[in-house]
C-alpha cells in the first residue's frame, strides 16, 4: 500500500489475533500474572468515543504487560440489571431482557473493531442466570455467616411506581420516573452488615498507596469515624412512656450553646406523639414526603414543629430547652436526635432564625471575630479559639482539646460516656422491582424466613411478566410466588424483593477469574489471578462501588470464596478523565432548545450551521451526553480514520486523569501521523533495497552507535511512561523518536551498512513502542518489514543500559567569536585530541584556507573558539 488503509488492515489483524488466541487467558503458574480491568459498562444503548478512552487505557496496559512477559487477564462484561431496562419495558413494550441483550450485542460489536485485547471467552452479563445464581449462593452463605439480616427501615417510597427508590432516584422530592412526591415509609428490608467492617475498611485505606488520594479521602469521609459523647436529656415530664431522649454528638464542647433539642419525624417519640396529635401527624407526614439523603435535607427549607415538651440541660437542671420535630434530622444518623447549637452549626442557625430561638456563642476566634449573624461560626477542630463558656472553664484551646475535655468531664461526673461511631450505615439491598437478582429466601407460615436450598438455584426471573400495572410484577406472578419450604416441605411464599444492582458489580472482578465455575469462584484460579493489578474507571464510583466491593471481598473471604490476600481486591486504581465535545443547538418556534448531533453540522470560518443552512449556536466543551447529542460514535471514526487514529488521539492530547477535548482537527492530526509512520517504513524498505548507495560522511562519530543510543534512550522513557500510565507523554516521546528517525531516511545521510542496520533496529523498536496504542498499524508495519510473526506476541525490546551513557558531547564552534557550527567529540577527549578534531572540521578548515589559526581556545566540555 502506498497509503495506509485502516479499513482494510484493521479487520485483518483482529482476525489474526483471534485465530492465534493471543488474548485468551489461561492460568499458568510458571508465568507472572497481570490482571487489568476497566469498570464494566451498563448496556444502555450505544457507546460513544468517551467510553472507548477508558477501554483504550486498559488495552495499552494489557498489551504492554503481555510484551513484558506477563500472563495477562483482560476481561469484559456488562452490568446489566437495573431500572433503565424496566423503563424501556414500559416505554417500548419490550421485555427488559430483550432490551438488555440487544444493547449488549450492539455494544460488543462497537467495541470489537477498536482492537481491544479482551478475552471475550470470559464475557458475562450480570443478568445471566449463571451469574446471579452464584450471587444467590453467596447470599445464602453470607446469611449463614451472620452478614445478612432483615429489619424495618425508613426508605424512599414512590407511591405511583410502588417501589423503593435510592436517594439518587429522588429528584426534587419526586420519583425520577413517575414524578410523584416521594414518601418516607418504614418497610422490612434486607441488609448487609457492612458496618461491622467499618473500622477495618477505614484502617486499610492507608495501605492503598496506589489509589488516588482524593478517592481515599472520599472513602474515609464516607465511613466517617468520629469520637463523641453519648448522653441523655431528661424530659421535664414523661410522655408516651419516654422519660429522656438520647443524643450522640461529635461536638460536646458546644453544650453550653444549646438552644433546643431536635428529633427526627421518624424518631420513636415523634411517632408516638402523632398517634394522638393530628397536627404532629400532618407535619410528620409532610416531612416524609421528601428524600432521605443528606443532600436533600441540606437543601430543603428548614421546617419544624414545637412539640410542647421540654428537656433539662444535663449541667443545669433549671435550664429547660424546648423539643422540636425538625425535617432536617435523619433517624439513620446517630440517635435521630440532636441538641442544636445555632451559633456553631449552619442548619441549626437557619432553623433558629426562622423560629426565633436563642443563639448563644460558646467560643470565638482569637482575631477579628464578629458576632454570629446569618452565618454560623464553625472553626476547624484544629483551630485555636477563645472559649466564652465551657463547663471545664477553658480559656484558649483547640476544638479537639475541648471535645476530649468535655468527654472526660461527662464521664467523671456520670452524665455521659465517650463513644466512637461511624457515619457508615449497613447496606440496604432490598429493591421492589423485577429486573434484578431475586433474593433467595422463602417465607414459610411455620418456619418463618428460610433460605432456598442451593440445589434449587438459580431462582430465575420469570419471563412472562407484565408491566401494564405499577409496582413489582413479581408480586402478581403466581408461578414465581409459589414455593416449597426447604425446611419443612410445606407451601411457602417466595421473596419478591430483588437485590440492589450495586451487589452485582461488587464481585464481578472475582467471577472473571473463573467465569464458568459451578461455584461463585474457583479458589485455585482466584489465588492465581487475584488481585486486580490495575483497575480503571470514573471517579463517580469512588465511594459506593469501591466501598461495597471492598466489603464484598471480605465477606467472600469469610464465606470461603476468596483467598485472604484478596480482601483488598484492587491493588492500583486509576480514575480517568472524560472526553468532551462542544454542543450544537437551535431553538424551536416555541423557544425550546433543540440539540443536534455533530454529524448534522457543517462549519467554515463564518460559523456553524445545519445542512439546510440554519445557523446553530455552538456551546462549550462538556462531557459527551446522549441528551445533549454531543457524542461521537466510534463506528463513524473507524470508518473515516480507523481505530488506531481514535486510540492515538484520545490518549495524546492531555494526561489520562484529565478531560480531553474531541476536535476534528485533532483527529485529523492523529490520522496524518499514522500515514507518516507508514510512509517512513516504506521509505526504509526502499533504502534497504539498495537502489541508491549510502553516501553519508560523519568521520567524527560512529553513526550506528549514535542511532542505537537514541533508540534505547527513547525506549527507556516510553517504558517509564507506560509503567506510570503517562500515555500522553509516551506519545510525545514516540512523536519525537519518529522525527529523529525520519531525518535519517536519506541515503546521503547514512554512512553505510552498519548505520542502515542500526536504523532498521531503531524502527523495529519504534513499532514495538507504539504497538500498545496503535496495534493494527504496528502489525502492518511489522509485516512490511518482513516479519513472519505477530508483533502482539513479541517480547518488549531489551534495554541496553550501556547505551544510556553519553560517549559524545557536542561543542559549539566559534570563529572569531561568532558561532559557526558544532563538533561532536568523545566525552573523555583531552584538549589536544579536541584541537586535532577542530582543525579537521570542514567549517574550520574553510575559514583557515590552508593557514594556521592565530589562536585556538579549547574549554573541554564547553566551547571551542578559533581566532583566524
Amino acid at each position: 500500500m502506498s497509503r495506509y488503509d485502516a479499513r482494510e488492515t484493521e479487520p485483518k489483524w483482529q482476525r489474526a489475533w483471534d485465530e492465534a488466541g493471543v488474548f485468551r487467558a489461561e492460568r499458568d503458574p510458571s508465568r507472572p500474572k497481570y490482571y487489568v480491568l476497566e469498570m464494566f459498562p451498563y448496556p444502555s444503548g450505544r457507546i460513544h468515543i468517551g467510553h472507548t478512552r477508558n477501554y483504550t487505557m486498559g488495552d495499552v496496559i494489557a498489551r504492554y504487560k503481555i510484551s513484558s512477559g506477563f500472563n495477562v487477564l483482560h476481561p469484559m462484561g456488562f452490568d446489566a440489571f437495573g431500572m433503565p431496562a424496566e423503563n424501556a419495558a414500559m416505554d417500548k413494550g419490550v421485555h427488559p431482557g430483550t432490551w438488555t441483550y440487544g444493547n449488549i450485542a450492539t455494544m460488543r460489536e462497537q467495541m470489537k473493531p477498536m482492537g481491544f485485547s479482551i478475552d471475550w471467552s470470559r464475557e458475562f452479563a450480570t443478568c445471566d442466570p449463571e451469574y446471579y445464581g452464584q450471587q444467590q449462593a453467596m447470599f445464602i452463605d453470607m446469611l449463614e455467616a451472620g452478614l445478612v439480616y432483615r429489619k424495618a427501615a425508613v426508605v424512599n417510597w414512590d407511591p405511583v411506581d410502588m417501589t423503593v427508590l435510592a436517594n439518587e432516584q429522588v429528584i426534587d422530592g419526586c420519583g425520577w420516573r413517575s414524578g410523584a412526591p416521594v414518601e418516607r415509609r418504614e418497610l422490612t428490608q434486607w441488609f448487609f452488615r457492612i458496618s461491622d467492617y467499618a473500622d477495618e475498611l477505614l484502617e486499610a485505606i492507608d495501605r492503598l498507596e496506589a489509589w488516588p488520594e482524593k478517592v481515599r479521602t472520599m472513602q474515609r469521609n464516607w465511613i466517617g469515624k468520629s469520637r463523641g459523647l453519648q448522653f441523655n436529656w431528661s424530659l421535664t415530664a414523661p410522655s408516651h412512656g419516654f422519660k429522656s431522649i438520647d443524643v450522640y454528638t461529635t461536638r460536646p464542647d458546644t453544650i453550653m450553646g444549646a438552644s433546643f433539642l431536635g428529633i427526627s419525624p421518624d424518631h420513636p417519640l415523634a411517632r408516638a406523639l402523632e398517634t394522638d396529635n393530628p397536627e404532629i401527624a400532618a407535619f410528620c407526614a409532610e416531612c416524609r414526603r421528601t428524600g432521605t439523603s443528606e443532600a436533600d435535607l441540606e437543601t430543603a427549607e428548614k421546617k419544624g414543629f414545637d412539640t410542647g415538651l421540654k428537656v433539662r440541660h444535663p449541667l443545669d437542671p433549671d435550664w429547660e430547652l424546648p423539643v422540636w420535630i425538625a425535617n432536617f434530622i435523619l433517624m439513620d444518623y446517630g440517635t435521630g436526635a440532636v441538641f442544636a447549637v445555632p451559633a456553631h452549626d449552619q442548619r441549626d442557625l437557619d432553623f433558629a432564625r426562622k423560629y426565633d430561638l436563642p443563639v448563644t456563642e460558646t467560643f470565638e476566634a482569637l482575631e477579628n471575630h464578629e458576632p454570629v449573624g446569618k452565618t454560623a461560626f464553625i472553626p476547624a477542630k484544629t483551630e485555636k479559639v477563645r472559649w466564652i463558656n465551657h463547663p471545664a472553664g477553658l480559656d484558649i484551646a483547640t476544638g479537639a482539646e475541648a471535645i476530649e475535655t468535655t468527654i472526660e468531664l461527662a464521664e467523671r461526673d456520670g452524665w455521659g460516656r465517650g463513644e466512637v461511631q461511624f457515619r457508615l450505615r449497613d447496606w440496604g439491598i432490598s429493591r421492589q422491582r423485577y429486573w434484578g437478582c431475586p433474593i433467595p429466601v422463602v417465607h414459610c407460615p411455620d418456619c418463618g424466613v428460610v433460605p432456598e436450598a442451593k440445589e434449587n438455584l438459580p431462582i430465575r426471573l420469570p419471563e412472562d411478566v407484565s408491566f401494564d400495572k405499577p409496582g413489582n410484577p413479581l408480586e402478581r406472578h403466581a408461578g414465581f410466588l409459589a414455593a416449597t419450604c426447604p425446611k419443612c416441605g410445606k407451601a411457602a411464599r417466595r421473596e419478591t424483593d430483588t437485590m440492589d444492582t450495586f451487589v452485582d458489580s461488587s464481585w464481578y472482578f472475582a467471577r472473571f477469574t473463573a467465569p464458568r465455575a459451578e461455584t461463585p469462584t474457583d479458589l485455585a484460579d482466584a489465588e492465581y489471578w487475584m488481585n486486580v493489578d490495575q483497575y480503571i474507571g470514573g471517579v463517580e464510583h469512588a465511594i459506593l462501588h469501591l466501598l461495597y466491593s471492598r466489603f464484598f471481598a471480605r465477606a467472600m473471604h469469610k464465606t470461603g470464596h476468596l483467598p485472604e490476600k484478596a480482601i483488598e481486591p484492587f491493588d492500583a486504581l486509576f480514575t480517568q478523565g472524560m472526553v468532551t465535545h462542544e454542543t450544537y443547538a437551535t431553538k424551536s418556534p416555541e423557544g425550546r432548545t433543540i440539540w443536534h448531533d455533530p454529524e448534522e453540522i457543517e462549519r467554515d470560518e463564518s460559523g456553524a450551521r445545519l445542512k439546510d443552512g440554519t445557523p446553530v449556536e455552538i456551546g462549550p466543551q462538556i462531557k459527551m451526553s446522549k441528551s445533549k447529542k454531543n457524542v461521537v460514535d466510534p463506528e463513524t471514526i473507524i470508518e473515516r480514520y480507523g481505530a488506531d487514529t481514535a486510540r492515538w488521539f484520545v490518549l495524546s492530547d492531555s494526561p489520562p486523569e484529565r478531560d480531553v477535548e474531541w476536535t476534528e482537527g485533532g483527529v485529523k492530526g492523529a490520522s496524518r501521523f499514522v500515514q507518516r509512520l507508514w510512509k517512513q517504513v516504506q521509505t526504509l524498505i526502499e533504502i534497504e533495497s539498495g537502489a541508491t548507495p549510502l553516501t553519508g560522511k560523519h568521520p567524527e562519530i560512529d553513526q550506528a552507535l549514535e542511532i542505537r543510543k537514541v533508540a534505547h534512550r527513547r525506549l527507556k522513557r516510553v517504558e517509564e511512561c507506560f509503567e506510570h500510565l503517562q500515555f500522553n507523554v509516551a506519545i510525545a516521546q514516540i512523536h519525537e523518536f519518529s522525527a529523529v528517525l525520519g531525518s535519517l531516511l536519506d541515503p546521503q545521510k547514512l554512512e553505510g551498512p552498519d548505520s542502515l542496520i542500526a536504523l532498521r533496529e531503531a524502527f523495529e523498536m519504534l513499532i514495538q513502542m507504539f504497538n500498545p496504542i496503535m496495534p493494527h498499524l504496528a502489525e502492518e508495519c511489522w509485516a512490511a518489514l518482513g516479519k513472519d510473526c505477530l508483533v502482539a506476541t513479541q517480547p518488549w525490546p531489551k534495554l541496553d543500559s550501556s547505551l544510556l551513557v553519553d560517549s559524545l558531547v557536542t561543542l559549539p564552534i566559534q570563529i572569531n567569536g561568532k558561532r559557526r557550527g558544532e563538533l561532536a567529540v568523545p566525552a573523555d577527549a583531552d584538549k589536544s585530541a579536541i584541537e586535532a578534531l577542530v582543525l579537521a572540521n570542514e567549517v574550520v578548515a574553510k575559514a583557515l584556507d590552508g593557514g594556521a589559526p592565530r589562536k585556538l581556545i579549547v574549554v573541554p566540555g564547553r566551547i571551542v573558539n578559533v581566532v583566524v
